[in-house]
């Protein structure tokens, strides 16, 4: 490819360029200031569930479940609890159908969710006995099929069957369970439905703990793709292997429909970049214990990731594929070609370029260790002067990492979101200019929908909004 120094300066700076609203002048007068780092790479991954040796544990399943939904269950919950609990966090909603229960009547706080669960072939008779206390291998039963596992369990032989159960308490009444109950109870041992640690639970006649109820119902939603998405652990001894992998197999993003107004709002000046992202990589991670980090270098990455460890601190990762639009001036020469970006000329003589760049999101084993990071990365990841010693590779002088939470020396900065689909377009604004980010996209289309929020950026990040170098 032709090389051009301005290129290189604006490519520099295409992560926060795409981000955010500027306001006119800014982007030329920044370039100049940009630290002489990598050209920017992005990085897309696929979601994992943890190794078996990271078993998800009990409370953070209930954390999960409280942060997302709202469900606390009590110690002493009935069977009815648990539907609603299940119902509630895969989205269940009844269809107008009618469905009619022996014991449950249409005006019980648990009829909806236990509609919704036959109407899925997760309840299976006309008797709940919602008010009981949860049994332990009904819970069991239940989740089975909500984690669509059912058809596998009924592969089971019988001898197959009893050899798994052989791990159990219960196996001594297994006969009297039936077959199919035997299949479901073997199954959900096999597949991990049933963590180990909770096997001396499953005693003839016996209630399901907390803990186990949430665990079976935090579960079925890793079985259901919808948990946590992560890739490892900051402390995984292969996650520099998964990150280069994940680096390697990144593709543009594009959305045809998304495209046609944020690249016409781009091409018409009300906007001076955005982020394309998919949410089928969204971390799903608890909001108080998470936090993301933009950036587009392999190195950096690696480094950062060596950085945290040597600061004691572990943490599940998940890298999230950006692509971020900016427009490129002509007078910066011609573009060239690249695998790390396409470009698409306009009108005006001028082109959009569309760079790979990622996201990786942290999700902190506690809140202290989340509050540590902006020290971390401030001491060693963030640039004040040229040739400066002591960073990581790859340092920038206004490093992006955000919460959706409130934390300490962090500012308030909005997001101004379009989605079409699984995918959506983002573009980062300081709070009182948000209105001009969704006004320029319904300058495109009136039609369409713009969702805003207010969220806590780093304070570098904060000032380049506000146009000032550091």
């Amino acid at each position: 490819m032709t090389s051009h120094a301005p290129r290189l300066s604006k490519l520099l700076l295409a992560a926060a360029l795409s981000a955010a609203l500027f306001v006119p002048g800014r982007a030329a007068v920044h370039a100049a200031e940009a630290p002489a780092v990598a050209v920017p790479v992005a990085i897309p991954v696929s979601s994992a569930v943890p190794a078996a040796s990271r078993e998800i544990s009990a409370s953070e399943y209930a954390a999960f479940l409280q942060d997302k939904f709202g469900l606390s269950l009590a110690a002493n919950a009935t069977k009815g609890d648990f539907l609603v609990a299940l119902a509630k966090s895969l989205r269940l909603e009844p269809t107008a159908d009618a469905v009619e229960f022996k014991d449950l009547p249409s005006s019980s706080p648990y009829y909806s969710a236990a509609k919704a669960l036959y109407q899925q072939g997760v309840l299976t008779s006309d008797t709940v006995n919602a008010s009981e206390r949860l049994g332990a291998a009904n819970a069991i039963q239940i989740a089975l099929k909500a984690a669509d596992l059912e058809e596998l369990a009924y592969t089971y032989p019988e001898a197959k069957a009893a050899q798994a159960l052989a791990k159990l308490p219960l196996r001594k009444a297994a006969a009297s369970l039936g077959l199919k109950a035997t299949q479901e109870l073997a199954a959900a041992v096999d597949t991990g439905l049933v963590p180990a640690a909770y096997y001396e639970e499953l005693k003839p006649g016996a209630k399901a703990s907390v803990d186990l109820a949430n665990v079976l119902i935090g579960k079925t939603l890793v079985f259901k793709g919808q948990f946590k998405h992560y890739i490892g652990y900051v402390s995984d001894s292969d996650i520099y292997t998964k990150l280069t992998d994940a680096y390697n197999s990144n593709v543009i993003i594009k959305s045809e429909e998304l495209q046609k107004v944020v690249d016409a709002a781009l091409e018409q000046n009300l906007v001076t970049g955005y982020n394309l992202k998919d949410s089928r990589y969204d971390p799903n991670f608890v909001e108080s214990l998470s936090l993301v980090y933009g950036h587009s270098d392999l190195t950096h990455t690696l480094q950062l990731i060596g950085l945290l460890r040597s600061e004691g601190i572990d943490a599940k990762v998940q890298f999230e594929p950006k692509t971020s639009a900016f427009v490129y001036l002509k007078e910066w020469g011609d573009p060239g070609v690249s695998e790390q970006y396409e470009v698409k000329q306009i009108a005006n003589g001028n082109y959009i370029e569309y760079a790979k760049e990622y996201d990786i999101a942290f999700e902190f084993a506690n809140a202290a260790d989340k509050d540590r990071f902006n020290d971390i990365v401030l001491a060693y990841a963030k640039k004040n002067k040229e040739h400066q010693a002591g960073l990581i590779a790859g340092s920038w002088w206004q490093p992006l990492y955000y919460s959706l939470t409130e934390l300490p020396e962090y500012k308030l900065i909005t997001n101004n979101k379009i989605e079409a689909g699984r995918y959506y377009a983002q573009s980062f604004s300081l709070k009182e200019q948000s209105q001009a980010v969704i006004d320029g996209f319904k300058k495109v289309d009136p039609s369409v929908v713009v969702e805003h929020y207010d969220f806590w950026a780093d304070v570098p990040f904060y000032n380049y909004l506000n146009g000032e170098s550091l």
